[in-house]
């Protein structure tokens, strides 16, 4: 398949995600545990992915696939049902596709992963990144050079984090911010990385490293410094009864790209993101959860009827939705 130019082009590590829900307390040792509900689908950048795509823009995805059933399975999830471009993603035999299991339990999820590092590096999986509007990724330790390239041809460059399971939070992970446009990670793992005590301050430190700084606030909402604009804003959260938050971070940050592209200012770029989360978090999953605009469209008939202090601030999805509600984000041009 030749590659076509992407709207946003993304490299990170993917994992086959395997979700249970409707659980009222983790599991203990020696007994079974049943769940209400289960789903599984392409997690980790994947989620990014699918969010992006499911909002019609062009996304190509750099990544590493085992050669086998898990591998198999998530390329077809990908490149079949949802139209990522997987020109630049490999697949390896002999390595096994790394597996996330995630428990949904009391509004939040706790992961168990397996995996070993890809037989690729980023860099060497990427190259010469294409010259895309946006790039997203999730930073590590591991400095990335393709960033680099990527600013260099005026890509705006999205960086969010991966977990750190060494729980070291190195700050020199930050120093790779320099080639990125946008920074958008959660309150605590802002916190831990610029070793700071609130999400305000956190943000103040990020705003000195990053043309965009987002501190993400889960339920409560969302903080963010535009230093290209000089607007700051503080965004509060939907209130929504949450089955499953995983990739919900992912989502947001999907979310904020697309309105970013579509040159909103800073206050319904957080709104929009805030929208896409708390309608990811009420399915099950990262990357299957992601909203259409099917979705986004049912959302704002029903406030708009029944909320209007959130129809008035969220006035502006109405053009939006006509001009991409009619073919759901599967044929941008």
């Amino acid at each position: 398949m030749s590659e076509r130019t992407p709207d946003v082009f993304l490299s990170g590590l993917l994992f086959a995600d395997i979700v249970f829900s409707g659980m009222t307390k983790p599991p203990t040792l020696g007994t079974e545990t049943w769940t209400r509900g289960m789903d599984s689908g392409p997690g980790g950048i994947a989620n990014f992915a699918v969010a992006l795509r499911r909002l019609g823009l062009r996304t190509g995805l750099a990544a590493a696939f085992g050669a086998d059933m898990l591998g198999d399975y998530c390329w077809a999830e990908l490149a079949g049902r949802e139209g990522v471009d997987l020109t630049r993603s490999r697949r390896f035999p002999g390595w096994r596709t790394p597996v996330t299991v995630a428990l949904a339990y009391d509004n939040d999820r706790a992961l168990v992963t397996h995996g070993q590092p890809p037989p690729l590096s980023p860099d060497d999986l990427v190259g010469q990144p294409p010259a895309s509007r946006a790039a997203a990724v999730h930073l590590g330790e591991e400095p990335q050079s393709w960033l680099s390239r990527a600013q260099a041809q005026e890509t705006l460059v999205f960086a969010d984090l991966g977990w750190d399971p060494s729980g070291a939070w190195a700050p020199e992970t930050l120093e790779q911010l320099s080639h990125c446009h946008a920074f958008l990670p959660n309150a605590g793992e802002a916190m831990r990385y610029t070793a700071t005590d609130s999400p305000d301050a956190a943000l103040a430190r990020l705003a000195d490293l990053v043309p965009v700084a987002v501190v993400t606030l889960g339920p409560d909402g969302a903080l963010a410094v535009d230093n290209t604009t000089g607007e700051s804003a503080a965004v509060a959260g939907l209130r929504v009864p949450a089955l499953d938050p995983t990739g919900a971070g992912d989502v947001f940050g999907a979310a904020f790209i697309f309105a970013t592209l579509a040159g909103r200012p800073l206050a319904e770029r957080l709104r929009f993101a805030n929208l896409a989360a708390a309608l990811s978090v009420q399915r099950l999953g990262g990357a299957m959860a992601a909203p259409s605009w099917a979705d986004i469209a049912e959302w704002w008939r029903t406030t708009r009827a029944g909320d209007p202090d959130l129809s008035h601030e969220y006035g502006f999805l109405g053009d939006w939705i006509s001009e991409n509600v009619t073919f759901e984000g599967w044929d941008n041009p």
